[in-house]
């Protein structure tokens, strides 16, 4: 089988719905492991499903692998030696390697009906024997063909497997061997003509020359079958070795189950809407099912390519956490320089995330907090409601803070604390918060007591970004209005 050299890996996915985390934490380790060995990155569409596949989800998945940097080095868009690289658009070449297998013998017409195939398998499990196709059209004679024919059956294509066991060394599962009774003779070309996952995956893999196919351990079941159809491709001067297999572990999701398409978390889309980092998503997710060290869980993507090696990938199912994976996002959020960090919030301060007019928006008052609000968000979209105080004509109306806050006697304090921010210094949010100090100290109350009031007043929550630099950057006549505001409605 293939060996590190010249690597040459692929991501093929079909354009069916949202791209999901599985899917991208399967194109990251190609992609990692492709740069890290100086090799190729294909990426190819298998879209021969005209039911399922759609235009949207394709133009998703490029959209998808440019949004989280993931690119390619062959495919779509970006052309190779290999064009084209959509299935739909090969299948001249599918039907000519069909008629050589068949030609070679290595695959044969198959006329057993679906009725008569599941009376077999049931018959088989009753009587404890492996339940897969039984052969029984491997050795037909012509004139049996002919018969078949003439009662207008139709046949699909099936290749022959070997009759003695397939041993193979799997990249993250070591030595794996599979017994011919459980591995029988597979369809490959149905009676339409159309050919199959099972003939088109392994075909294309041999005709672009992949040198290491790292997929779903889903897939784990099909090698055997693959490694036989490459052995007759080489056979017959179609492919020029075996790739290498590594099948990567489950992503468990709640109730320790595999994370399906229709799980809420698992969809792409839903990360990037809220604002995940490209980076942080990628550094979490790279994390299921590897490990960058014993005790450094956050790294930058350039560092994980550097160290990223197949064989560092644990078999083991890897939960989902979506709260490490927030953190790890937080982490990277912290990292950007404030220039990157104001640039990458902007989708989140205009329409129709910001709930603003375009015209009270003041982007020097946003470059002031945006240091304070960068050591504070878990995903960009939190930076809505952290600044939104600062551009509302009111703070927001959050009853439950109202309510926790403004306790028995906060209107006295409220007429202190504005006497004493009126008369403040308002260069400096030191004195800022002195003044809130001292007229807490007048109503017996520590800073964290008497800030409370102050801070709901002015940005309508009880919690949020520093509150004297926020009420620096807000201004003293802003401030002192809503303080206003607040004591009419404690009056009222």
């Amino acid at each position: 089988m293939a060996n590190a050299t010249n690597v040459r890996v692929r991501f093929c996915p079909s354009p069916t719905g949202n791209p999901h985390v599985g899917l991208v934490r399967t194109a990251l380790f190609n992609w990692a492991f492709a740069r890290h060995n100086q090799g190729t990155m294909v990426f190819r569409i298998e879209d021969t499903d005209a039911a399922r596949d759609s235009e949207e989800s394709y133009q998703q998945l490029l959209d998808s692998l440019r949004w989280l940097g993931l690119d390619w080095d062959e495919g779509p868009e970006v052309g190779g030696p290999h064009a084209p690289y959509r299935q739909s658009q090969r299948m001249d070449l599918y039907k000519d390697v069909a008629e050589k297998l068949l030609a070679g013998g290595y695959a044969y017409p198959c006329y057993c009906t679906v009725t008569e195939l599941d009376e077999r398998r049931e018959a088989a499990r009753a009587a404890g024997r492996p339940s897969g196709y039984d052969g029984k059209c491997r050795d037909l004679t012509g004139e049996q063909k002919a018969a078949y024919e003439r009662e207008g059956r139709e046949a699909i294509i099936r290749f022959r497997m070997p009759d003695e066991p397939i041993t193979f060394t799997d990249l993250v599962r070591g030595e794996l061997t599979f017994t011919p009774e459980n591995v029988p003779d597979y369809g490959i070309v149905r009676a339409s003509g159309a050919p199959l996952y099972t003939l088109v995956n392994p075909v294309d893999d041999a005709l672009m020359e992949i040198t290491h196919v790292l997929r779903g351990e889903d897939l784990l079941s099909s090698t055997p079958r693959q490694i036989a159809l490459y052995k007759a491709l080489i056979e017959l001067g179609i492919a020029k070795q075996i790739p290498a297999f590594g099948h990567l572990p489950y992503v468990m999701g709640e109730g320790n189950k595999k994370l399906s398409k229709r799980d809420p978390q698992a969809s792409l889309n839903l990360y990037r809407e809220r604002g995940f980092l490209p980076e942080g998503l990628l550094n979490y997710l790279s994390l299921l099912g590897w490990s960058f060290s014993a005790d450094q869980d956050v790294f930058s993507i350039t560092e994980m390519i550097e160290k990223f090696d197949i064989a560092d990938v644990n078999a083991n199912p890897a939960r989902f956490d979506l709260k490490k994976a927030e953190a790890i996002n937080a982490d990277h959020v912290r990292r950007l320089d404030v220039k990157a960090f104001t640039e990458a919030c902007e989708p989140w301060l205009q329409a129709p995330h910001a709930p603003w007019a375009p015209e009270d928006f003041d982007r020097a008052a946003w470059e002031a907090i945006a240091p304070y609000a960068q050591t504070r968000l878990t995903v960009l979209s939190d930076i809505t409601a952290n600044v939104d105080f600062l551009f509302l004509p009111r703070p927001v109306e959050d009853e439950a803070s109202w309510q926790k806050a403004m306790k028995e006697g906060s209107d006295a304090l409220l007429r202190t604390a504005r006497e004493k921010l009126d008369a403040a210094d308002w260069s400096s949010p030191e004195a800022l918060k002195n003044a809130v100090l001292a007229a807490g100290e007048e109503h017996g109350l520590k800073l964290g007591k008497a800030q409370a009031p102050v801070r709901v007043a002015v940005t309508g929550r009880t919690v949020g970004l520093p509150l004297f630099e926020s009420l620096e950057i807000l201004g003293k006549e802003k401030t002192l209005a809503r303080i206003d505001e607040a004591l009419a409605k404690l009056a009222a």
